[in-house]
């Protein structure tokens, strides 16, 4: 299973903070990819160039890999001042 975490402004467009995807294995953009498949109004959000990802708490490429317990955030820009 991939936990899958939300956060920020991308938390209430989706109306979500978390998703559990079983038997999923492959990189973050496919990861990207199979939950607009399964949430099409989704897509939008998660395609959005300025979104982040995280893969056990460490920041992510699109090719970085994902397997079974791996926990993935997805987050927009953070800023701070």
């Amino acid at each position: 299973m991939v936990k899958v975490l939300f956060f920020a402004s991308l938390r209430a467009r989706l109306g979500t903070a978390e998703h559990r995807l079983e038997g999923f294995s492959g990189s973050v953009a496919e990861l990207r990819h199979r939950l607009g498949e399964l949430f099409p109004d989704w897509q939008p959000a998660l395609q959005a160039a300025d979104i982040q990802a995280a893969v056990n708490q460490e920041m992510a490429a699109a090719t970085t890999q994902i397997g079974d317990g791996d926990e993935v955030a997805f987050f927009p820009p953070v800023t701070g001042g």
